[in-house]
């Protein structure tokens, strides 16, 4: 069951390092450090501490509105530059004021959570401007390296915001469930039933949703969209958010199960790397089934050989990758 459970949010990272991708053609390297942020900063709320997520929100948010500010009065529009100013210190307003608010209280771990979200899904939106947008011309493989530094970059603020000891969350609930002989954490099936749940929800939303078939449309052909109206930049603003959403709640789900540290986000990360590899970062369905696979892998590892589970993980990627290189066939890159 730990398998599954563990499974559940390799799945839920996968699909959104598959999102990246296929609209950005950006390999994602910092997604397990929105799971890191997501479970340190409830951890902070727990202890009644002003998370350094906020000043990480404000500082992102002052970077663009300089950045949006400049580029509006270029082109010649002040009123854009002073919608964006007013929205950015509208954002800031109620991040602050409800961390404010909230934090003294130690307040329930429903609003700790929202709290929690309110704080880590805006930097999704946040780091594109700032960092992905000016490269949206750039080759993959400068993008690799952008998102390694970025992924430094965070885990260098995360061990100064929240220093190098671990946390542990709380659970959703207390309690467990018994089905037979085996007997099932409630947190378990909360994080089964909570990730089933978003993936559902992405599905809607890819399926039902203009925004979603827009997304899909990106991801397919990035020029084709261009001259069908549909903007890259909004669609690379969307799918961070969706992955700075999925990694949040993610961290949320895995923090109870054992202590995060400042570091951990590589190696969760990874791990749902590896479940979208599978999948050769284009299909969400394979990249869900490839995460769960490796969950599984884990546990049965951490049972039999726990030394070399983290090796017995890693070394799956290497016959996909083989694989992979002789199936495929190399395409050029698209021209933007």
């Amino acid at each position: 069951m730990d398998g599954f459970t563990s499974g559940a949010v390799y799945a839920l990272l996968a699909l959104a390092l598959v999102l990246v991708f296929a609209v950005t053609r950006a390999i994602f390297v910092p997604q397990g450090d929105f799971v890191t942020f997501g479970a340190l900063t409830l951890a902070s709320l727990q202890l009644g501490r002003t998370p350094g997520t906020l000043w990480l929100l404000v500082g992102l948010l002052i970077a663009v509105t300089i950045l949006e500010g400049v580029a509006a009065l270029r082109r010649g529009e002040p009123r854009r530059a002073l919608t964006t100013a007013a929205t950015c210190l509208g954002v800031g307003l109620v991040a602050w004021g409800l961390t404010a608010t909230l934090t003294p209280l130690k307040a329930m771990l429903w609003a700790q959570m929202l709290l929690t979200l309110v704080l880590i899904v805006p930097l999704g939106p946040l780091l594109y401007r700032v960092v992905y947008q000016p490269l949206r011309e750039a080759t993959t493989l400068v993008l690799l390296i952008v998102s390694v530094a970025l992924h430094l970059a965070l885990v260098g603020l995360l061990l100064l915001f929240f220093g190098a000891e671990g946390a542990r969350t709380p659970p959703f609930t207390n309690g467990s469930v018994t089905f037979g002989n085996v007997t099932v954490s409630g947190q378990s099936l909360w994080t089964i039933g909570f990730s089933l749940l978003l993936m559902v929800a992405l599905y809607v939303f890819f399926d039902k949703t203009m925004e979603g078939k827009a997304l899909r449309a990106t991801a397919v052909n990035r020029l084709g969209a261009q001259l069908s109206g549909i903007s890259t930049t909004y669609a690379g603003y969307v799918c961070f958010t969706l992955a700075a959403l999925i990694g949040a709640f993610s961290g949320l789900l895995i923090g109870p199960n054992g202590p995060v540290t400042y570091d951990s986000g590589f190696l969760i990360g990874l791990k749902g790397f590896v479940g979208a590899i599978f999948a050769g970062l284009a299909s969400y369905p394979l990249a869900a089934v490839g995460a769960v696979l490796v969950g599984l892998l884990e546990a049965f590892a951490s049972f039999q050989f726990s030394a070399w589970k983290e090796v017995i993980v890693f070394s799956l990627i290497l016959p996909v990758l083989l694989w992979r290189s002789l199936t495929s066939h190399h395409l050029e890159e698209e021209e933007a």
